[in-house]
């Protein structure tokens, strides 16, 4: 289960400058330091899905995972926040 918090949702709606309705895929980029997958941190990018295996609408702004990035995901629940000291997204991983 991927949850996004509403600050988290405004950055989102901020950063990627795009009319909605548009999609944000949420993928894991071979890189960085990954708390749930070693060497694998969370991407973002604006993009439309071919084969979604999650996705969320929240006001005109629909995040989905593709299937085969499902694996990344599997046996935790993500909450993406925004951390204001950091003025960043955040990635809480819980499972």
């Amino acid at each position: 289960m991927i949850t996004i918090n509403d600050s988290a949702y405004k950055w989102f709606e901020t950063e990627f400058h795009a009319q909605k309705p548009f999609f944000i895929r949420l993928y894991p980029q071979y890189a960085g330091f990954g708390v749930q997958n070693k060497g694998y941190s969370l991407a973002f990018s604006l993009e439309k899905p071919e084969i979604a295996a999650q996705q969320q609408e929240i006001d005109g702004i629909t995040f989905f995972v593709e299937s085969n990035d499902e694996w990344f995901f599997n046996d935790t629940d993500l909450e993406i926040q925004y951390s204001y000291s950091d003025k960043e997204i955040v990635a809480a991983y819980k499972g």
